[in-house]
């Protein structure tokens, strides 16, 4: 394994990150097994929330699937690196926060959530929404 997901592993379990996720795991009644690059991959998880085909806390990957893909499986891997950028937990709320801006802006969680685009929107499986369009001050909208 590279020496930088060797370090992102580390700084994912100091940082409360992946001790999180593997809480999750084993809530969820997800099967764990050795994933690439460091991460751990959650298989079978039972929750319906959050709505994604897989979701990443710290280095766990956890999703309702058997396997993922590999371009998903990039995808959630930036996101481990993205954990870990944001010294762990405070990425909650800075995620949750891009994805209203994104709601926002577009009408859509990730096309413009600037965590979902570093990781790359279609490995993610996600479209690129347009941005709304929205008419000058002082003039009517016809709907």
């Amino acid at each position: 394994m590279k020496r930088r997901y060797r370090v992102r592993r580390v700084v994912n379990y100091v940082n409360l990150a992946t001790p999180l996720g593997l809480l999750l795991c084993v809530v969820g009644g997800a099967t764990r097994r050795p994933g690439p690059d460091g991460l751990v991959l959650a298989c079978g998880y039972r929750f319906r929330f959050p709505i994604a085909g897989a979701f990443t806390v710290g280095n766990v990957v956890l999703t309702r699937r058997d396997a993922l893909d590999e371009r998903l499986l990039l995808h959630e891997g930036r996101h481990a690196t993205q954990w870990a950028c944001c010294a762990g937990l405070p990425f909650l709320p800075l995620y949750l926060l891009a994805m209203l801006v994104s709601v926002v802006v577009c009408g859509d969680q990730a096309s413009y959530n600037p965590f979902e685009r570093l990781a790359n929107l279609e490995d993610g499986g996600y479209p690129r929404a347009p941005l709304r369009r929205r008419g000058r001050a002082g003039e009517r909208r016809s709907t």
